[in-house]
């Protein structure tokens, strides 16, 4: 079965780790941060995301494909040998265990656009890449492209978060930031797809929530030729983040101030150069205010980034050690990698909290 075909009530988990130097670590770490908090899902999706764990690739897309048969194998790399150059492909290693299921065939292509198309289609790289995605998630029969980013990398199948994380082997990349999910539906059945991370580019999104604005973001987002084909909310999120950063050109803080507007009653108190800035904002790009409870932690090109709603009606602390920081939807998953934090705290609704390379922990209020 696939998403939509039935309810079921609950909550996720959710996890992040950081270095703000750029050293790498081994994703063994975020799977036993993921690991602590098993009993907030039920085996219907877990995954992860890496960045930096590809460096001898880092000027290349990465795509991570998943193939329901070897039609659909052929199918899809007829069409990237038409659009990209491939440098290397080859399939994704994993290990057996008996918890993960049904797997699809999983591939990974190392890639670059054909200099002949990429001209041809006016479009700029990265706009380019997400229309080849789009169209191999739309038109092709039984293949999906979950990652597509350039030196980072999505892991995502039906399983609990550990299972998943030895399924992948994921012990043997490293990277300078990993994100974890666990999943617990609460509207729609788990399918190895609809496993988070959610990812575009080098944008990928974990989630705990119900997003109650779902109709009305996945109508705005698609009049700007963004394709939800899978009926979950945290797509949805994936692309408004992907167009308000990179598309429309808002900074972080204010793509959060869109999809997390605080109250007009809290506006009308700001200084006068603050509310004219969010009336501006939420005025502007009004459908794409997220409501509903929900807390996301973001990966992104040397960044990441975590958000609660303007209420906080879901949990997430950050904790700090050293170059080192933990983000998690519980205390417990930060201490289990870390016991010492030097620091542990509860961002406010609505306000992100930004970290980036060679950067500080940015506290958006």
């Amino acid at each position: 079965m696939r998403e939509g075909m039935f309810r079921n009530l609950s909550g996720c988990a959710i996890s992040g780790i950081f270095s703000r130097t750029g050293k790498r670590f081994s994703g063994k770490l975020i799977v036993d941060s993921m690991t602590v908090m098993h009993e907030r899902s039920n085996g219907l999706g877990g995954g992860f995301a890496g960045y930096g764990i590809y460096p001898e690739y880092k000027d290349f897309y990465a795509f991570h494909i998943f193939y329901d048969s070897y039609a659909a194998k052929k199918d899809c790399e007829e069409f990237l040998e038409k659009h990209f150059d491939i440098i290397n492909l080859s399939k994704i290693p994993t290990r057996k265990v008996p918890q993960i299921k049904d797997e699809p065939l999983i591939w990974r292509y190392f890639l670059t656009p054909l200099p002949t198309k990429l001209a041809s289609s006016q479009l700029d790289e990265r706009e380019f890449v997400v229309k080849c995605v789009f169209r191999i998630n739309t038109t092709i029969k039984g293949a999906y492209v979950f990652s597509s980013g350039k030196n980072m990398g999505v892991f995502k199948a039906m399983g609990y978060p550990e299972d998943v994380g030895r399924f992948y082997r994921l012990e043997e990349y490293e990277g300078y930031c990993f994100t974890g999910h666990g999943r617990y539906p609460t509207n729609t059945p788990g399918w190895w797809g609809g496993a988070h991370p959610f990812a575009l580019l080098d944008y990928s999104v974990v989630h705990n929530g119900e997003i109650s604005s779902y109709d009305a973001n996945r109508r705005t987002i698609e009049m700007y030729g963004y394709k939800c084909t899978l009926l979950t909310d945290t797509e949805v999120i994936t692309y408004i983040i992907d167009y308000l950063n990179r598309k429309v050109g808002l900074t972080l803080k204010e793509v959060c101030a869109v999809i997390a507007a605080p109250f007009w009653s809290t506006i009308e108190r700001k200084p006068q150069d603050e509310r004219e800035e969010l009336e501006f904002l939420r005025s502007t790009f009004d459908t794409l205010l997220i409501t509903g409870p929900f807390s996301i932690i973001v990966g992104f090109e040397g960044g990441m980034m975590a958000l609660n709603d303007r209420l906080k009606l879901r949990s997430m602390v950050v904790g700090e050690k050293d170059d080192m920081v933990y983000i998690a939807s519980e205390e417990c998953a930060m201490r289990i990698v870390e016991p010492n934090l030097d620091k542990v705290w509860a961002p406010q609704g609505g306000e992100p909290v930004i970290v980036t390379l060679n950067g500080g922990v940015e506290q958006c209020r």
